[in-house]
């Protein structure tokens, strides 16, 4: 259950009078999310999100992530709202913790994707790439190629804990993709964690996007790899082609990828898969016994980052190139 750090309801009631949206009615702790603490609030005006910034999110990032939201939000984009204290501040402080209010998103998640999900994601992946293409905030993404080998070192040798043979094939992936990460590509804002517990419908509609905590300065087509590697594989392992060919052909309708665009997908397919890998590898061994947040298994994306290693052009994905 992401919820970290806990509030009681005098300290929440007392947090809601710097807002102009009522009084306190409700509040519960949301179990999705791995990063923060996120409550539901319902309040004489209204439902709304309450995210407290727990210590891995860097208080210095947050003008950045809910700049970028109210930035979306301003163009048409669904996406939440941060809500604004009355004296005009996004970002105030609960339970010793950097706290943000956000409008609630109406929808639900997908728990299990199919290619007309796999559509809308696409086309709406790259409306969000072009709305967010003139905020003028940047933020380096610390999860791309020069962040690997840095995180991996943190693991302290003891990768093969997730599995064993697991340090090994890290190893000769860091090699590989410190020779050969594309560069030069066309970039801007990312949102560079839209798994499907990010993406919300509503009767197979998209309604928006959430959980922009990720989000970040990088090439279009790196996002646009994570979500092939995110909506495109079978709980068995397996690549479903009809969800990529669905996601691709809407993103491109959008917003068409150029030929060194197209050229790079399946390297950057292979690298965002080991870019989760890294992270999940990291949480599988760190996690305690006992925690309230089960991390998730690493092999998965083992399988998809082997399975992008024998690709070498995106029409193995759908497209027609």
């Amino acid at each position: 259950m992401a919820v970290y750090t806990e509030v009681d309801d005098q300290a929440l009631s007392a947090f809601l009078t710097l807002y102009d949206i009522g009084g306190l009615l409700s509040f519960k702790g949301i179990a999705e999310g791995v990063e923060n603490s996120n409550y539901l609030l319902h309040t004489e005006a209204g439902s709304y999100i309450l995210t407290l910034y727990e210590k891995r999110t860097n208080k210095a990032d947050l003008p950045f992530f809910l700049g970028l939201m109210n930035h979306l939000a301003d163009k048409g984009f669904p996406c939440p709202t941060p809500i604004c204290q009355s004296s005009g501040a996004m970002l105030g402080e609960l339970a010793g913790r950097p706290a943000a209010i956000v409008s609630f998103l109406d929808g639900v998640w997908p728990r299990k994707p199919q290619p007309k999900h796999c559509a809308e994601l696409g086309a709406g992946l790259a409306k969000m790439h072009l709305a967010g293409a003139d905020f003028d905030i940047a933020r380096n993404n610390a999860l791309s190629v020069s962040g690997w080998r840095p995180l991996y070192e943190t693991c302290n040798g003891r990768a093969d804990e997730a599995f064993p043979g697991l340090a090994a094939v890290i190893e000769q992936e860091l090699d590989f993709f410190d020779k050969n990460w594309p560069t030069g590509l066309p970039a801007g804002v990312i949102h560079a964690d839209l798994f499907p517990d990010n993406v919300f419908f509503i009767q197979n509609q998209l309604s928006g996007f959430i959980d922009f905590y990720f989000a970040c300065n990088d090439a279009f087509v790196y996002d646009l790899a994570i979500c092939l590697n995110a909506w495109c594989f079978e709980l068995d392992g397996a690549f479903n082609i009809s969800k990529a060919r669905a996601m691709l052909q809407s993103y491109t309708r959008v917003r068409p990828l150029n030929a060194e665009e197209l050229a790079a997908l399946p390297l950057m397919a292979r690298g965002s898969a080991l870019r989760f890998l890294l992270t999940r590898t990291y949480d599988w061994i760190n996690t305690p016994e006992g925690a309230l947040v089960r991390p998730k298994n690493p092999k998965e994306c083992l399988t998809q980052m082997r399975f992008h290693q024998d690709i070498t052009s995106p029409a193995a994905y759908g497209l027609d190139v």
